[in-house]
């Protein structure tokens, strides 16, 4: 098992309409992207075979896309069906490389791996096209590794520091968890958390009752922060984080909530709220990336870092080509100060 084995989200449904072709790039690799004749998405290495353009330069025309350089056009499985400059017979038995597509949650997702595993699906987010549920879904470019992305979004002691106020304040309080490693997930299930949430604190616990927070890392790129503050009010953030390159990570963000006959007038607000903080982050991380790429990434770790180490042994196993479902489970429990 690699990294190349998961779906990662190359676009937006709705960004990919019959008769565009975009452009991605996942681990390193480049796409295009666009529709055949059927309205299925299709995503085929972003080179032409003839002279090396990219595909995603070029047009679609009924379907298929025609390279911008020369003409050279493929169908939806990659097939080169038309060289103009051999004139309107000729047959050319050439095929590009495509990549496996599959579309879900309003998302185009593609594998690299050749290889099908059919237990690997792309991760559903959390009630999203549900009745009585909002959801906002925001898109941001992160200068930094996908680790470091995963383990910022699931990282809470940064909060009190790096989104003063709009999250969470520096107060001392005492907060535990149970920290759990099982089957290339990592859960943590918070303990003692009331009201440190910020400016919205009073409206998303008015009654200041003990807090249902789950946090949760799903290889190898997902990260899930749930809050349920009561029957009525939960807001859950699902962040996946596409790895473009070695220092650089695309992040879709989801925001699900249900605030009941909140709901309409609290998405502004939540929107504004959550690119503040994304913004922080990715000035945080951009710094944090400047100063690996002179020092290396030596870390010190404290028992508030134990779900960043569980992360990176899965991620270890990835890197090694080790399945991480195979790694014992592991649980053990925390406390720490914010």
């Amino acid at each position: 098992m690699n990294f190349k084995d998961f779906w990662y989200v190359a676009a937006r449904s709705r960004e990919l309409k019959k008769g565009r072709v975009l452009a991605a790039r996942i681990l390193d690799h480049r796409i295009a992207l666009f529709r055949d004749e059927r309205g299925r998405a299709v995503a085929i290495e972003d080179r032409c075979l003839h002279r090396s353009a990219q595909l995603s330069r070029g047009r679609v025309c009924n379907g298929q896309l025609q390279c911008a350089y020369h003409g050279w056009t493929y169908d939806g499985a990659g097939r080169v069906v038309r060289v103009p400059s051999e004139g309107p017979e000729c047959r050319v038995e050439r095929r590009g490389r495509v990549f496996a597509v599959c579309e879900a949650d309003d998302y185009v997702y593609a594998r690299l791996s050749e290889e099908e595993r059919e237990e690997i699906k792309p991760f559903r987010i959390p009630f999203y096209g549900e009745r009585g549920w909002g959801a906002i879904r925001l898109k941001n470019r992160f200068h930094n590794t996908v680790l470091n992305c995963v383990e910022n979004f699931v990282d809470i002691p940064h909060t009190a520091f790096v989104h003063p106020k709009i999250f969470r304040v520096s107060r001392e309080e005492r907060l535990t968890a149970t920290v759990t490693r099982s089957n290339g997930s990592v859960e943590v299930n918070y303990r003692g958390e009331r009201g440190n949430l910020g400016v919205f604190s009073r409206f998303l616990n008015p009654q200041g009752d003990e807090i249902a927070h789950t946090d949760s890392f799903h290889m190898p790129n997902v990260t899930s922060v749930d809050y349920r503050f009561s029957p009525r009010r939960r807001f859950i953030i699902t962040s996946q984080s596409v790895p473009v390159s070695d220092e650089e990570t695309i992040v879709y963000t989801d925001l699900t909530f249900n605030y009941g006959m909140w709901n309409v007038v609290a998405r502004p607000i939540i929107r504004w709220q959550a690119q503040k903080i994304i913004d922080q982050d990715i000035a945080i991380l951009g710094n944090q990336m400047d100063v690996i790429k002179k020092f290396g990434a030596r870390f010190s770790n404290t028992q508030a870092d134990v779900i960043h180490v569980l992360i990176e042994s899965i991620h270890k196993e990835l890197r090694e080509g080790r399945d991480p479902r195979l790694l014992p489970e592991k649980k053990c429990e925390i406390e720490f100060w914010v």
